[in-house]
C-alpha cells in the first residue's frame, strides 16, 4: 500500500512556475512507476508526465513537453514535476499517482495509488 500527498499547487501568472510535490509513504517507492496527471473542470483525467523507478526513463504529454519536468528523488521518497511557462490552459487539478510496475507509463489505468489531487491555477 501507498499513500500520496501532493502538495506545491497554487494561484500562477501566466508565464509562472510552479513546482509540485508528492510524498510518498511506504519503503518501497523506489520500485515504483510514478505519474503525474490533471483534470481540469468538466474534462477527462489526462496525462501529463511519467518516470520510471530509477528516473532513467520519462515521457511528457506533447501539451507540457519542453515545459514540465518530472524528477523524483528515491531517498526522500518524493517525487515533483516542476512546471515552467505556465498557461491559463495548464489550470487543473493535479494528481500523483503510483503503478505497481517499475517502467513508466502513460496510461491512467496503469496506475494503482491516487493521491488526493491539488490545485493549480494560471491566470492570464
Amino acid at each position: 500500500q501507498v499513500q500520496l500527498v501532493e502538495s506545491g499547487g497554487g494561484l500562477v501568472q501566466a508565464g509562472g512556475s510552479l513546482r509540485l510535490s508528492c510524498a510518498a509513504s511506504g519503503r518501497t517507492f523506489s520500485s515504483y512507476g510514478m505519474g503525474w496527471f490533471r483534470q481540469a473542470p468538466g474534462k477527462e483525467r489526462e496525462f501529463v508526465a511519467t518516470i520510471s523507478w530509477s528516473g532513467g526513463s520519462t515521457f511528457y504529454a506533447d501539451s507540457v513537453k519542453g515545459r514540465f519536468t518530472i524528477s523524483r528523488d528515491n531517498a526522500k521518497n518524493t517525487l515533483y514535476l516542476q512546471m515552467n511557462s505556465l498557461k491559463p490552459e495548464d489550470t487543473a487539478v493535479y494528481y500523483c499517482a503510483a503503478r505497481g510496475g517499475s517502467a513508466a507509463h502513460t496510461a491512467r489505468g496503469q496506475y494503482d495509488y491516487w493521491g488526493q489531487g491539488i490545485q493549480v491555477t494560471v491566470s492570464s
